[in-house]
């Protein structure tokens, strides 16, 4: 793949820029506890991203507070235990809390010394507004779930930015769509046909952990296990 070649990057934000699978185990792992389930972080979040997942497909146009509160609630009654709404709201309030990987902000600095970046996520206007505090990214766009009324791998995201595309005057072909998740990037990422990249985030985990295993066909042209690497690939290809 020759990366001199594109003008625009577009990126899915949790998973890829944020640390989404921390973030939601700093709030599983003490409900468990307090619920008396002797459960790794891992197994709770595998318990909880199909269930997001199928919230998300559910309740298209529902906020992602209110995604993350009714996935955890989910969560609790497949495990047979309650979740309060208190902890509920606890989950569906953190998103500004969940960290960014270390070398996110500085990634996203060297790449847009070469491309224009854009959000493609999965979330509310809010809660990117709290995560870009943490990644200090130059965005020429941001595409979220509340601007589309939809949650990836549905094909609101993409018609958006095709869209914004166009209001950039950048061609389509001309894009290359960086992501982590197998389920929600890739598989519509071939289905648009739009070349993209893997982040491989859990390349040293086994299993899924909060995202689901992939329902459809996907490809990657390149696959990297950090933003650091990939940066570091844009800048030599440069």
């Amino acid at each position: 793949m020759d990366l001199t070649k594109f003008r625009a990057l577009s990126f899915d934000c949790y998973g890829t820029l944020i640390d989404w699978e921390t973030g939601i185990a700093a709030v599983l792992t003490p409900w468990a506890r307090e619920q008396g389930l002797d459960l790794s972080d891992e197994e709770l979040l595998l318990a909880y991203g199909d269930q997001e997942a199928a919230v998300e497909a559910a309740t298209p146009a529902a906020l992602y507070p209110d995604v993350l509160a009714t996935a955890f609630r989910r969560t609790g009654e497949a495990l047979g235990r309650e979740v309060s709404d208190e902890w509920a709201q606890r989950l569906g309030s953190s998103v500004p809390d969940w960290p960014a990987f270390p070398d996110s902000a500085d990634a996203l600095a060297r790449l847009a010394s070469h491309y224009q970046l854009i959000i493609l996520s999965n979330v509310h206007r809010a809660g990117f507004a709290g995560s870009n505090r943490h990644l200090r990214g130059d965005f020429s766009a941001i595409i979220t779930a509340e601007d589309v009324g939809a949650y990836k791998p549905a094909e609101n995201h993409f018609r958006a930015l095709d869209a914004k595309l166009e209001e950039l005057g950048v061609d389509r072909s001309e894009l290359l769509h960086v992501a982590q998740s197998l389920f929600h990037d890739h598989v519509p990422a071939k289905r648009e046909g739009l070349p993209s990249v893997w982040i491989n985030r859990r390349h040293d985990k086994p299993g899924w952990g909060a995202t689901p295993q992939p329902s459809g066909e996907f490809s990657y042209g390149l696959e990297f296990s950090s933003m650091g690497e990939f940066a570091d690939a844009v800048d030599k290809a440069f």
